[in-house]
């Protein structure tokens, strides 16, 4: 399954003999102000903004520049293998999309259009429950596609098990159980501009498309919004869950379940005893806890306490080729892209997704190989050393 993901470069450079320049920039960096230029105020900074004063994020980036790759020479490093399994799974890189919810805010497309470049590049979507477009129809789009469901736990068991149901008949193979956002943290830039989609129904489709969450309502969305959120809003949101209540999930999902937000030791330990598959090392990319530990620094002592026991995975600041073959060389099996992504489908649709996506492994590709490696699986901690 090993692609020449490197070979974007040339295409840039030579498509015509002349050269075509791209859209928008190759460089993941500079794709958050291109965004900010094409959208309005508030979609711009649901996706940008964070939790507090932005702390989290900002230590998320800095993490990233402590460590450097260390590039060895002489090596025969003509042809790379950026492949990797996860549940028993061959994927042709270690990137997959990151759920990221209300896509519709940014693009009309939304989902769909991250659903369709996903496929076309092997690249695994993870679905969130709050999508702006029903799970069938991204199923659609995705067609023969990988793409694993995001759990926004919600409090009725009734609805849970009728959401794990409609996933695994749309193909979803993979639970991602969001745990760190049983509520929404105190986020200046949405609080400032008011902003919240879901009290406009925006990024509901998935529960207002789900019979279970149907029965409990006089009337259906369309006829009665207010009553529909109301509905929603209890059930999703201000209430949290315990480690005792992962059994629910583990008895009604006969797939991997792969719980996303994992920090510290300890809880991923309590992982391996529920029986789940995998984690995610995560802080939601800083959306949550204003002031918190960086993933990176997190990754490390998580995936050696627990690394040789489930899959460890790994989001919050990944924004190039070097990112991701330090997060794999520090515990990481894959990574997870979010901002970025959401930035390119903000600037060309599903265009400008695989314009992103393409830009990243082609950065991944040849980084690896500079850096005098011929693939992710022999990466380690030995590659990079810590200032």
């Amino acid at each position: 399954m090993t692609q020449a993901f490197g070979g974007y470069q040339n295409e840039i450079y030579l498509q015509g003999m002349g050269g075509t320049r791209p859209a928008f920039s190759t460089d993941a960096t500079r794709l958050e102000e291109a965004a900010r230029g094409k959208l309005e105020p508030e979609p711009f900074w649901y996706v940008a903004g964070g939790a507090g004063s932005g702390a989290t994020m900002r230590a998320n980036r800095e993490a990233f520049d402590r460590w450097r790759l260390v590039p060895r020479m002489l090596r025969e490093v003509s042809e790379r293998d950026l492949s990797t399994t996860l549940f028993g799974t061959r994927l042709a890189s270690p990137v997959l999309l990151a759920p990221v919810g209300v896509q519709g805010i940014v693009h009309p497309d939304g989902e769909l259009a991250t659903a369709r470049a996903a496929a076309a590049l092997d690249v695994p979507m993870i679905l969130s429950t709050a999508s702006s477009t029903g799970m069938a129809e991204v199923a659609e789009a995705n067609g023969d596609g990988h793409r694993w469901y995001q759990l926004y736990w919600p409090h009725d068991d009734e609805v849970t098990l009728s959401l794990l149901d409609r996933a695994k008949r749309a193909g979803f193979t993979a639970l991602v159980v969001t745990l760190d956002t049983w509520t929404l943290a105190w986020r200046p830039h949405d609080l400032d501009n008011a902003y919240l989609p879901f009290l406009k129904g925006t990024g509901l489709a998935i529960p207002f498309g789900d019979p279970a969450f149907l029965a409990g309502l006089a009337k259906p969305p369309a006829e009665d919004l207010p009553a529909a959120i109301l509905r929603w809003l209890p059930m999703f949101n201000g209430r949290s869950h315990t480690w005792e209540q992962l059994s629910l999930l583990r008895e009604n999902w006969d797939g991997p379940i792969v719980l996303k937000g994992i920090q510290d030791v300890a809880d991923a330990r309590r992982a391996v005893d529920a029986g789940m598959d995998g984690i995610v090392v995560s802080n939601h990319g800083g959306r949550q806890v204003d002031g918190a530990i960086a993933a990176l620094d997190a990754l490390p002592a998580v995936a050696g306490a627990v690394g040789d026991q489930l899959t460890v995975l790994f989001d919050s600041g990944i924004r190039t080729g070097a990112d991701v073959i330090k997060a794999i060389a520090l515990g990481a099996k894959a990574v997870l892209l979010a901002r970025p992504y959401v930035y390119g489908l903000a600037l060309d649709g599903e265009a400008g997704v695989r314009h992103v996506l393409r830009s990243l492994l082609a950065d991944l590709d040849l980084t690896l190989g500079l850096a005098g490696h011929r693939s992710v699986a022999e990466l380690g901690a030995d590659c990079l050393q810590r200032i």
